[in-house]
């Protein structure tokens, strides 16, 4: 177990490093035990890691959105990983930053490589119970949803379909069915291309079509939780990764063969879930607008299907600029998230999966709901994420909850709070969507080597007051972002009163 952890850190520290060049920046300190008295003829040592939240408009405003109670229980998966488990881990084990990179590994790094090995698939495993948990919560929702698909596509349905508000006709089950079928076929060949084998081929397909459904249900009712923009669809694609896995090892497809059709079945899973966050959203938006929902969905289909030919593109523009870095998964595009996938992948058809942690973190799980937590997915989501992410989202809701309290002080008639609601949301929601148009902006002048504009003005990377005080000056940005999300909304409501 030792030999294990320690070879995986050592490659994540080189991950770590790589990954400086690409995430969003926040400032990491440590604090190291002072008190290193030996215990049963061990001298314990180590120390907590912590950084500040990311100054990140998106996640500041996920974390408004979906309020200071959900936004807390994510952050309390954070401070549990970041600020409890590594600090534990290297506690026990005082010769594991030695074995990471000895005197060259920094305390960032260091506990950036433990979460990234060992907490991690711990969350991996809480997060396979959470989604159980979430679907056995939802199973009479998803039975009745089923039963009335079925009901639908025979007479009895058909006549009470004809009976039905246009605002709750959806597409007819038959060519859902007929649509599935005609799509698993396709699919099912191209795994037979990976794996050489038919009958894992079939049951790869099985397996897709499967997890495909429940899970892309469960993303769907997150997505009403937690936002669209902060559903878990890694963790969700990790859950059908494990189980398609553990399908091809069962079957002894093993090899690059059976890795390929593992991660054949996470891919689809995983556009699975995002269409059903996207398209949840939608439905949303058109049940406020008066839409009908089946006109709405089959337009969505249109559109992926119109859009996946154009999507590729630029992920190989993206791989192909930077292929002396590495290309996707290499020094400027690290793609963690598909790295981790892969080495799940690997791990468990070669063999070489850490079961401990998967089971330890299945019973951390199996503990949380016990215990009847508000949320396991979500505390499970929390460990999985940085903690400048799950901070930053702290901090959105924060902002919420003292919006709150202003709001009440000032006893707002009912209509009056409506609209300081649907503002403060709509603002947040142009911080998200600001973000992301600015990404993909920033995205396609690196396509076309354009150099940025700190480049242009100081000749390097980054401003160098950066590196001393770039911490400090965030709190500007932060300070910002608060005044727009919280007095923006009070005041015009306030000067409307005037």
């Amino acid at each position: 177990m030792a030999r294990w952890v320690s070879g995986r850190c050592s490659n994540c520290s080189r991950t770590k490093r790589d990954c400086r060049f690409s995430k969003k920046k926040s400032r990491c300190r440590s604090s190291a035990f002072r008190n290193n008295q030996p215990l049963a003829n061990v001298t314990y040592t180590g120390g907590i890691a912590y950084t500040t939240p990311a100054a990140s408009p998106a996640l500041i405003g996920i974390g408004y959105i979906i309020g200071p109670r959900l936004s807390a229980i994510n952050f309390s998966g954070g401070v549990l990983a970041w600020l409890v488990l590594i600090p534990l881990i290297l506690f026990i084990d005082p010769d594991l930053p030695a074995r990471l990179g000895g005197a060259s590994a920094t305390p960032d790094v260091v506990s950036y490589a433990v979460w990234y090995s060992v907490v991690r698939p711990i969350a991996v495993g809480a997060m396979l119970v959470g989604t159980i948990y979430t679907l056995y919560d939802m199973r009479a929702s998803i039975f009745r949803s089923i039963r009335g698909a079925f009901e639908t596509a025979g007479g009895k349905g058909h006549a009470a379909t004809q009976a039905l508000n246009r605002l709750d006709v959806d597409i007819s089950i038959r060519w859902v069915l007929a649509a599935t079928v005609a799509l698993v076929i396709p699919i099912t060949l191209i795994y037979y291309h990976f794996a050489g084998s038919w009958f894992a081929a079939i049951l790869a397909g099985l397996v897709m079509t499967i997890t495909g459904f429940f899970l892309s249900a469960v993303g769907g009712y997150l997505v009403g939780l937690v936002g669209s923009s902060n559903q878990p669809v890694s963790g969700l694609t990790l859950c059908a990764l494990v189980i398609a896995a553990l399908v091809m090892v069962g079957i002894g497809a093993k090899g690059l063969g059976g890795v390929a059709a593992v991660l054949g079945v996470a891919s689809v899973v995983c556009c699975a879930c995002c269409v059903s966050g996207s398209l949840i959203q939608d439905l949303k938006a058109g049940y406020l607008l008066g839409g009908t929902p089946w006109k709405m969905e089959l337009v969505e289909v249109f559109a992926v299907t119109a859009v996946s030919f154009f999507l590729i593109w630029p992920i190989v523009w993206l791989h192909e600029a930077n292929l002396d870095t590495g290309g996707i998964g290499g020094r400027a595009l690290p793609a963690p998230q598909a790295g981790l996938m892969a080495g799940l992948a690997q791990g468990i058809v070669g063999g070489a999966m850490p079961w401990g942690l998967l089971v330890m973190g299945a019973m951390f799980g199996v503990a949380l709901v016990m215990i009847e937590a508000p949320s396991p997915m979500l505390i499970a989501v929390g460990m999985y994420l940085p903690l400048e992410t799950t901070s930053a989202i702290f901090v959105g809701g924060a902002i919420k909850w003292f919006a709150d309290r202003w709001a009440a002080r000032r006893k707002f008639r009912p209509e009056e709070k409506a609209s300081y609601e649907e503002r403060g949301t709509l603002i947040a929601s142009g911080l998200i969507a600001g973000e992301a148009i600015t990404g993909i902006l920033l995205a396609v002048l690196f396509i076309q080597k354009i150099p940025s504009l700190t480049h242009f003005l100081a000749g390097r990377d980054m401003f160098a007051f950066v590196e001393p005080w770039g911490g400090r000056v965030s709190l500007i940005a932060f300070a910002v972002m608060a005044y727009v999300l919280a007095a923006v909304p009070l005041g015009r409501l306030a000067a409307r009163k005037r």
